[in-house]
């Protein structure tokens, strides 16, 4: 699409919606920066973003003689799909793209795309990692913080991008096509935002609509969601399993991580790649984010070595199953990305010991008797916060566990686990929801909890 000297709507100031004006205005557009919160500051919105060529900025509405020009909209992930204000664009025609789809259209190179309810980061992150141990020029972008808009112009034919991608962002691709994708697990998450699983499940199957039998599609067979998939995936599907050996892909048998491909002459060929204590990271969760990498790297031709290597030393991602110290005899872990039940599952199965869980925060709609279910006994005091404390505490009792304490602040919460602590203990951020009414974003509440570590005996 031809956008140079033309008029292109970006809805939402965040770090997103700045990163579509900024790609915008390089290529000769005039990016007007859209957002309804009429209590943001426009002049300071123009000053702070003052080097963007051509930027206008409109705070609460916009006028009728903009929106006449617009010839394009570009949305924030946060941003709704049916919000009604984007009706009027679509009965006139004009494409609603995301940030994505954005940066796609001029970006160069070949792009591994990531997405799953759980554990995209930690996957994301160690890919880039082993990446750019073995290329020159390789990204980290999309819903892992970078906004893919920042770096598309300065990529290169030679350029390997690897983007985390949410369902939000998958919602508004058009041409998106990466060269591998990966769905790493699809459990049920954001249904206030997709309002069914199917929906939901359709959203995230979205990475791979536009790839051919030249592509790859890294999919986990043993989540019927992706499994099922693989049958009507475009792209060439490689397993990884956690559980049973594979006729072809990546499978854990006992402690080991093996390869499994088919040889010269159609027999199958096993490699054993590494055992799963060599690594720093923790938990079956990681092991399969492990399995899903190696994937991804070995179909864009890294040498095992270096694929192997990478993943030994690497740490664990801030805020995914943190160590954070020992105080008192107690060991503190910070997995404020336990945004939803099933990635606190995941942090539940890391402990060895006793914990104390901290949890609750913004209600997504979702259930907890799996998770509470996940408990198993090492669940010695559970500890709850926010909005869904309430609703948590009842289907914890349901599940017949009966040290349930409420607190009425994260600071008192957090004390309350302390004080329920013995030496020999873990306490165990691990909310099974969004931050959002407490915290601007797990990341904050994470580092809210280290800090409170951080002071305890001082």
């Amino acid at each position: 699409m031809e956008l140079k000297g033309k008029k292109v709507l970006v809805v939402g100031s965040g770090k997103s919606g700045i990163g579509a004006a900024y790609l915008l205005g390089k290529i000769g557009a005039f990016p007007v920066l859209f957002d309804s919160n009429e209590k943001l500051d426009r002049k300071e919105l123009m000053e702070k973003n003052g080097e963007i060529p051509g930027l206008d900025v409109q705070i609460g509405h916009l006028p009728e003689n903009i929106k006449k020009e617009i010839v394009l909209v570009v949305i924030s992930p946060g941003v709704p799909v049916d919000a009604p204000f984007l009706e009027e664009y679509r009965a006139a025609g004009i494409l609603i793209w995301g940030e994505i789809e954005l940066a796609f259209a001029f970006a160069k190179g070949r792009v591994a795309a990531i997405t799953g309810t759980n554990g995209k980061t930690t996957t994301t992150t160690l890919t880039g990692q082993i990446l750019s141990a073995y290329y020159a020029s390789v990204y980290v972008v999309g819903n892992i913080g970078n906004p893919y808009t920042e770096v598309a112009l300065d990529t290169e034919k030679e350029s390997v991008t690897v983007a985390e991608i949410s369902s939000f962002q998958l919602e508004t691709i058009h041409t998106f096509r990466p060269f591998v994708s990966a769905i790493l697990n699809i459990t049920p998450d954001h249904l206030n935002r997709h309002h069914t699983m199917e929906c939901y499940v359709r959203t995230k199957e979205r990475i791979a609509e536009n790839q051919t039998g030249e592509d790859m599609c890294v999919l986990n067979y043993e989540d019927a969601y992706t499994r099922n998939f693989g049958d009507r995936c475009p792209a060439r599907v490689v397993y990884f399993s956690s559980k049973r050996e594979l006729e072809e892909g990546i499978y854990l048998g006992g402690e080991e991580i093996y390869l499994a491909k088919k040889g010269p002459g159609g027999e199958k060929e096993v490699c054993r790649l590494m055992n799963i204590h060599d690594m720093k990271l923790v938990g079956m969760c990681n092991v399969e984010n492990v399995m899903a990498a190696i994937a991804i790297c070995d179909a864009l031709k890294v040498p095992m070595d270096i694929i192997l290597d990478t993943i030994r030393v690497f740490a664990p991602v801030e805020h995914r199953i943190e160590f954070v110290d020992t105080k008192g005899g107690v060991d503190y872990y910070n997995d404020s990305k336990g945004t939803n039940p099933d990635a606190a599952i995941q942090g539940i199965r890391a402990m060895t010991k006793p914990t104390v869980l901290l949890a609750g925060g913004y209600d997504k709609q979702s259930s907890y008797d799996e998770w509470i279910a996940s408990f198993e006994g090492k669940v010695k005091a559970l500890v709850l916060v926010g909005a869904t404390k309430e609703k948590i505490a009842e289907c914890a009792l349901a599940h017949g566990l009966s040290n349930i304490i409420m607190a009425d602040t994260f600071e008192e919460a957090f004390a309350r686990c302390v004080s329920q602590a013995e030496p020999g203990d873990a306490v165990l951020l691990s909310p099974a929801c969004a931050s959002w009414g407490m915290f601007p974003n797990y990341e904050v509440r994470g580092n809210v909890f280290k800090e409170l570590v951080k002071e305890i005996g001082v």
